[in-house]
Parts: structure tokens; sequence; C-alpha cells
């Protein structure tokens, strides 16, 4: 395997997604053939930190300049001098010209000024990642990239963006089955996730991308749940990815959801130990799940997703590495 990337997992910028990139960067976790995109939600110190963690351990991320969710392109504006606002909006754009920042853009109705702005500062579009996915902005596509192809399109497998994308594609799906309430999980406890691996490239793709464990849908508040749930990735035997998920029982109001943890990690526990060999590769994500396990702590809802989402990209950097 070539020294480039394959994988690209796309994750919005919600606090958990953020720390989680972090821990596997500084944890040197993601290997040669991981680079996370970024869709940014607010202009955040945490955003700006973790920026600087992937610029400090010289990895490659990137990140989406028109984010179509969450209050990004409005805190731009509305940045006031003086104010910290005014401090990350600098660090922001001081770290966005380093190297090891991809500069992404999705095909939208932002794209052309974005395009232009940047053409106007010299930014080559051979370096950007293009994100299609809405057809509305294909023409568009088409027009800006016609002489000069970005260095990744990403795009789903439908006929009218094989047509119109042809050079360097990456094939975007959303993967997570997500079900309408945690406690649904009970009934399909492990089931298919992604072969997109195996056959990205004969499909005529670079690479490959999804939503990792999270999905496409993006809400702006997190709520109580009734159910926890814990999603871990593992390989089958055929080396297609599945997923299993270990859901807690006392189901019936939002209430103890530190107990509801337990359950829940208690299921996971006994599927790692239970089974022989281990039906999935250690990574820190899972380590961290059987600590708390061990310990009987609860690390909170934030952290849960956190750990699922660190386990299947660790796990993907190492099978891509080979390891």
């Amino acid at each position: 395997m070539e020294g480039e990337t394959m994988y690209f997992p796309y994750v919005r910028g919600r606090q958990y997604e953020l720390l989680a990139l972090r821990e596997l960067v500084i944890n040197n976790l993601l290997g040669d053939y991981v680079t996370p995109i970024i869709e940014p939600v607010k202009l955040s110190p945490t955003l700006v930190n973790v920026m600087a963690e992937f610029i400090k351990f010289n990895h490659p991320v990137s990140i989406i300049r028109n984010p179509t969710v969450g209050t990004f392109m409005s805190d731009w504006k509305g940045v006031q001098e003086q104010t910290k606002e005014a401090g990350y909006k600098q660090r922001f754009s001081d770290q966005y010209e380093n190297s090891v920042i991809i500069k992404s853009l999705i095909m939208n109705k932002n794209a052309k000024p974005l395009l232009n702005f940047w053409d106007n500062c010299g930014v080559k579009k051979a370096d950007l990642l293009v994100i299609n996915t809405d057809r509305d902005y294909l023409d568009l596509y088409e027009h800006a990239f016609g002489a000069v192809v970005p260095r990744y399109a990403l795009m789903p497998d439908e006929s009218v963006f094989r047509r119109k994308v042809r050079h360097h594609k990456v094939l975007l799906d959303d993967k997570f089955e997500k079900q309408d309430r945690n406690a649904d999980y009970q009934e399909i406890d492990d089931e298919f996730f992604s072969d997109d691996h195996l056959y990205y490239e004969e499909d005529g793709f670079v690479g490959f991308s999804d939503y990792s464990v999270v999905g496409n849908e993006y809400l702006e508040s997190g709520f109580a749940p009734y159910a926890v749930a814990i999603h871990i990735v593992y390989f089958a035997e055929d080396k297609t990815l599945r997923i299993r998920h270990f859901v807690s029982d006392s189901n019936e109001d939002i209430t103890n959801p530190a107990l509801k943890f337990y359950e829940a990690v208690s299921k996971l526990a006994k599927w790692y130990y239970g089974t022989d060999p281990h039906p999935v590769d250690m990574t820190l994500g899972l380590k961290i799940f059987l600590q708390h396990y061990e310990q009987q702590s609860y690390p909170g809802l934030g952290t849960v997703k956190k750990l699922s989402l660190m386990h299947h990209l660790e796990l993907m950097g190492k099978y891509l590495s080979g390891v």
C-alpha cells in the first residue's frame, strides 16, 4: 500500500468527536492511512487546540471551511475584536495555512465565493478536498475543477455523481444504521457495517469515507436517553466489518445513567472476555471501556460516544497498516 490515505472518517466537530481525534493523534494511533475530515460545528477552543495537535504530530487532517451544520459560519462572521473568540479565529486562520491541514469545502451555496477567495490567495485547487453530496452543485464542481483535479473528491456511489466526478474519487457512505431509540439496538445486536475497505479500489475509488459509528444525522443538542448503547465494530472472518450493539436493560426511564452504562459495558466485557480468541483487536478505546467495567466507573455519555469512535478509527488504522 502506498503512503497515501485510504480512509477518511467524516466527523462533526462536537466536543466528544474532537476529543476522540485528539486522543488518537497524540497517542499515534491513527496510522498512516487514516485522515479524519472535520466539519466544524462551532468556532471553539477545542477545535483550534485539536488542529494544533495534528500539526504538532504532523498528521494530516481535513477541515471543512464552509460547514453546513452548527454555528461555525455565523460564529466566524460575528467575532468581535478583542474577545477570546477573536483569538480562536486568528489561531484557526494561522493554523489553516499549515500544509498538515487539508483545506476542504462542501459544494454548496458558499462554495463559489470560497473558491474565488482561495484562488486570490494563491491556494492551489490541486491541494483541496472537495465534498460532493448535492447534485445541484455538480455543474459548479465540473466548472471549478474542469482543468485542475482536486486532491480528493468525496461523493456517494450514485450514477449522477460518477458521471461528473471522474478523478481522485473517494466513496462517501453512511454505514451506521441509526435506530430511533437506543433501546431498539437490542433487536439487532450484531449487524453488517461495511465492506468498502475491500472493494473501493476495484470500484474505481482512491479511498473511502463514512460517518463512523455516529452516522450522518446531526442533532444540535443531546438529550437524556432511556437506554445507553455502546457500538463496537469488529472484523468478521471474511474481513467485512460488523458492528455489535451493547444496550442497557433498565430502560424504563431516564434515571441512573451510570447503572445503564454499567449494564451495557458488562455485556461488552462478557463478549470480549468470553470469546476465544478475542473477537476484536485491543484498542485504546476498548481498553478504557474495559477499565470502566473493572472499576465500575461511569465516564458520562459523551465519553461513551468518544470511546466507540476511537475504537473504530484505531481499528481501521491497524487494518490498513497491516498491523
